[in-house]
């Protein structure tokens, strides 16, 4: 009876957990694919340097959940190639005295992109992300929008990173 309870116990814990496992949950047809390339994506913007920004935040974020490993085209099973297609500046919020003068920027980083397949070259995967972010201006207007572009830049990595590798 003594071993009976321990043993009894252990099932229990066991099987509460039962259906749950650690780590990254693919997408069904991304299943296959452990090796993935990130060339620098292409920019349509005005911006400068603001392809190796979002190349480089994408890359950080895929190597952080660890669903895949970051290689060379040559070493992928699959490549992801992207595309920033926009940047949108708006106000969010004004001076109390001037409702012309911004005091808060709100900033919008749109960029599309495709997973294909190396082999085949066909298309496992394609979607849009985008980032949003907001910044209190300070007196350096420039500096203020490119630390809003650069955490914009960070959130539109992170979105494109979980819908890679949890599906949402």
């Amino acid at each position: 009876m003594k071993t009976l309870l321990p043993l009894l116990s252990l099932c229990l814990i066991l099987s509460s957990c039962a259906g749950y496992h650690l780590g990254s949950q693919k997408p069904a047809h991304l299943a296959g694919v452990t090796k993935l390339a990130v060339p620098t994506f292409d920019n349509q913007t005005l911006e400068p340097r603001l392809s190796s920004v979002v190349t480089n935040a994408l890359i950080k974020q895929i190597q952080a959940d660890g669903s895949y490993q970051i290689v060379s085209k040559e070493e992928a099973e699959a490549v992801l190639e992207g595309v920033i297609l926009s940047t949108n500046r708006s106000q969010f919020r004004s001076a109390r005295q001037n409702v012309l003068r911004t005091s808060q920027l709100q900033m919008n980083l749109t960029a599309n992109f495709v997973i294909r397949d190396t082999a085949s070259g066909r298309s496992l995967h394609s979607g849009t992300s985008s980032g949003l972010s907001y910044v209190i201006l300070g007196s350096n207007v420039q500096n203020s929008e490119a630390q809003a572009l650069d955490d914009a830049a960070q959130r539109l990595a992170s979105n494109l990173a979980n819908e890679i590798s949890e599906g949402w």
